[in-house]
């Protein structure tokens, strides 16, 4: 049998071949995937008591309130991901990109683009292809908001503010992504044999030009930045700061409370001009989850209170400067500098390898295209398909590098005199964002970037005794 099914695949045509094992692998992922879930779902389900070594980190009744939490999120990441992976095959089994190409062609012609304006037609794809994807995704992201993270605290926004973020989100994308691709495009078609060296170095300007501007000018259109009042906390920040030779310029706060109450902190800006970014959920002063609201107000305030009252959010000053110790850490420690000369060693490597590939009549045979080979098509087979193996290893790769670098950012910190209040705020943050701190194995190694909480708390506290 095996030899008879052997026999029959070799006499498919080279562009079958290449369709079944795109969409076999595209299955194989999504039924690995699917394994590790279920096992740690398992997880969530089966320990219901906070195991001994535990005891002294998280009360049963936050421990109760993660693990409900989790589950319901791994639930509704199942049957998201279900439907995405039986609507991506659906699409390739009916033929859907080679359909949108054509409408694409229909509607540029009827604005007087014959077929051989070939950017205006991909980027009229592309918009279609965008908006298909927002719509579809539309009833999911819904559902996750305003029921998963309403129901466990999590969600500040209104459905208003929710949509006229949508729209807003989809707008900025557009008049990012359309300039960029079009150019792109032009530079592939007059690049001649050495178009990859080209295409590499646009998106890596592209990509360095927005880390620039995403934060002084994009950010701002979602969130409210405000910079860090003067204070014990700034000259807290800056003292540290300087004593790491950490060019800051300027500290910011940012209204991450009217999205929803999860924190965070993270810093930007290249060379002399660095920023760091504090979210008010981070900080305990700060967070409106902390405030009261205003008596007599309206009886939106009301339900504000009651959602708040038992809640003290956030850590205290010396636990944020840990917590930025530990960021600053992976500044110190090159691992900003490495993850981009990693992400663009791998850019270099795709768009090589695309050009390799483009000539291959067979790929876009394969996906339906028999007479044109559009550029935009052959970049999405090439980079979203032919690549995915690839795309999963080096995924894999990265987070168990991921992992490395938090253990050294961890350490980093503890050098700084930071191990207590890093081992509090770890806790708290944890607490806040209702992490689970019990994870299958499996599915922990393929997963978290981040190492499980044990075992940081563990390198800490080895530091703590010491």
């Amino acid at each position: 049998a095996m030899a008879l099914s052997g026999d029959l695949w070799a006499e498919l045509p080279a562009e079958r071949r290449i369709f079944c094992s795109v969409l076999l692998f595209s299955w194989a992922v999504y039924l690995w995937e699917a394994f590790l879930a279920h096992r740690q779902r398992r997880v969530y389900r089966t320990t219901t008591h906070v195991p001994q070594e535990l005891g002294q980190i998280m009360d049963s009744e936050t421990f109760e309130k993660s693990r409900l939490y989790q589950l319901d999120k791994s639930t509704f990441s199942f049957w998201s991901g279900l439907y995405s992976e039986v609507e991506g095959t659906m699409i390739l089994l009916c033929g859907g990109i080679p359909f949108l190409w054509k409408l694409s062609g229909q509607i540029s012609g009827r604005a007087g683009f014959g077929p051989e304006y070939e950017i205006v037609q991909s980027l009229v794809f592309l918009l279609l292809a965008t908006l298909f994807s927002a719509v579809t995704g539309l009833p999911w992201s819904l559902y996750n908001t305003f029921v998963i993270e309403e129901k466990h605290g999590f969600n500040q926004q209104t459905l208003g503010f929710f949509f006229k973020d949508a729209i807003k989100k989809f707008v900025v994308t557009q008049c990012i992504l359309l300039p960029v691709t079009s150019l792109l495009l032009y530079i592939i078609k007059i690049g001649g044999d050495y178009f990859f060296i080209y295409a590499w170095l646009f998106t890596l300007v592209v990509s360095l030009v927005l880390v620039t501007i995403y934060a002084d000018y994009i950010a701002p259109l979602f969130d409210k930045f405000i910079p860090l009042p003067e204070g014990e906390l700034k000259q807290q920040i800056e003292t540290m700061a300087k004593s790491i030779d950490f060019p800051l310029t300027k500290v910011y706060v940012v209204e991450g409370s009217k999205r929803s109450s999860h924190s965070n902190a993270y810093f930007y800006g290249f060379f002399k001009n660095k920023r760091i970014v504090l979210f008010d959920t981070l900080l305990e002063e700060y967070s409106a989850l902390n405030k009261e609201p205003a008596e007599g107000e309206d009886g939106e305030n009301e339900e504000a209170k009651s959602k708040t009252k038992n809640k003290k959010q956030g850590c205290k000053n010396e636990e944020v400067l840990a917590v930025l110790g530990h960021e600053l850490g992976h500044w110190k420690l090159g691992h900003t500098v490495k993850n981009i000369i990693i992400s663009q060693m791998n850019s270099f490597l795709c768009f090589f390898l695309f050009a390799v590939l483009i000539g291959q009549k067979e790929l876009f045979a394969a996906f339906g295209f028999y007479d044109t080979q559009p550029t935009l098509i052959g970049l999405m087979i090439i980079f979203q398909f032919i690549f995915s193996p690839y795309n999963e290893v080096l995924s894999f790769c990265l987070t168990v590098l991921s992992r490395r670098f938090e253990f050294q950012a961890d350490a980093f910190a503890k050098e700084l005199g930071k191990a207590k209040d890093l081992y509090s705020a770890l806790i708290k943050l944890n607490k806040d964002n209702l992490g689970f701190p019990v994870s299958d194995w499996i599915f922990s190694m393929w997963h978290y970037s981040h190492p499980p909480l044990l075992e940081r708390l563990q390198a800490l506290k080895d530091a703590k005794q010491e």
